[in-house]
């Protein structure tokens, strides 16, 4: 099975937030937003491990402001956006850029309105002991079981293979630069090709939130719900859609601004 892209869930979100915008007054508001790209120094701090994909380039932060509240977003394609709500909630879902612009600005307006907690990326030793954190968790609450992960995220996946062995984890990726890796005993998946195996294999399928801005996690909700697995989006950029319709999500560490 071929990964597709598209958007259904994330206009799901979208017209969520619509409707909380009107019922809370605010569709007549000229609600300014500011999005901005930051450096990896500015979104994560000082980390010791250097192979997370916002220090490699592979992938950045923006950061939006509404309302006095922050929300970021991860995104291959970074942009910059000053308007009002209403012109980022209008555009188009078409693209990477824009699905990024919109995710920022509903997490920075759901921090700000207090639905949503989290939506700023830990810094320093947080991302780390996020990664501990959420491998103890699934330890606890499943035991020795076969974890999923959608996006290669090192902190987590180095604490999973620890607690669970290498042998429980698959961990796929949309990057050409890590596929067919091996990290820590794991060898990286193709994610656009061995999703549909990979949601079979697993008992718990834990996902970036990423997967909301590159347009892939629609059809891994429906492979998760086909197959009933548990599942888990992870961070921050899926801060604001499991505020407004009940995405599971883990983010043990994420800042509130």
């Amino acid at each position: 099975m071929r990964m597709h892209r598209s958007c259904g869930t994330l206009k799901k979100v979208r017209d969520a937030f619509r409707k909380l915008v009107r019922e809370r007054g605010l569709a007549c508001k000229r609600l300014t937003v500011s999005v901005k790209p930051l450096t990896p120094e500015e979104a994560i701090g000082r980390v010791k491990r250097k192979d997370y994909p916002i220090i490699r380039g592979k992938e950045r932060i923006i950061e939006a402001s509404v309302l006095g509240g922050k929300g970021q977003a991860f995104t291959d394609s970074p942009a910059g956006f000053s308007g009002t709500l209403g012109g980022v909630l209008r555009l188009p879902l078409n693209n990477g850029r824009n699905r990024a612009l919109v995710v920022a600005a509903i997490n920075a307006a759901c921090r700000a309105l207090g639905l949503a907690s989290g939506t700023v990326h830990c810094k320093g030793g947080d991302p780390e002991r996020c990664g501990e954190k959420i491998a103890e968790d699934i330890l606890s609450q499943y035991g020795i079981c076969r974890v999923g992960v959608v996006g290669f995220n090192p902190a987590i996946a180095a604490h999973l293979v620890q607690a669970l062995g290498d042998k429980n984890v698959r961990i796929l990726d949309l990057d050409e630069a890590n596929i067919g890796k091996l990290k820590f005993g794991v060898r990286i998946e193709d994610g656009a090709s061995a999703a549909g195996d990979m949601v079979r294999w697993a008992d718990i399928v834990l996902a970036t939130g990423t997967t909301l801005v590159n347009g892939t996690v629609d059809q891994l909700l429906r492979g998760v719900r086909k197959h009933a697995k548990e599942w888990r989006l992870y961070g921050i950029t899926c801060a604001g859609a499991s505020a407004l319709i009940g995405l599971p999500r883990l983010c043990h560490f994420g800042r509130n601004y």
